[in-house]
């Protein structure tokens, strides 16, 4: 399926937030928010999320300095 993550589309076989958050990597950092389709989706339905064709994905990493 093709999703656009950050503007710039993707090729997945992933079926859920969970799953293209880790085949992008990020899934295990602390510090990540997702948004799909401008709708933020809690880490805690990150596994139950469902992506369509065409979503949408914004992916946030809290940064830390001054």
């Amino acid at each position: 399926m093709r999703v656009t993550v950050n503007d710039e589309p993707k090729e997945t076989a992933a079926r859920t937030l969970a799953d293209l958050l880790a085949e992008l990597g990020v899934a295990q950092e602390p510090a990540v928010a997702a948004a799909v389709d401008d709708q933020v989706v809690p880490r805690s339905r990150w596994s139950a999320h469902a992506l369509a064709d065409g979503a949408r994905v914004l992916v946030i990493r809290a940064a830390q300095g001054g």
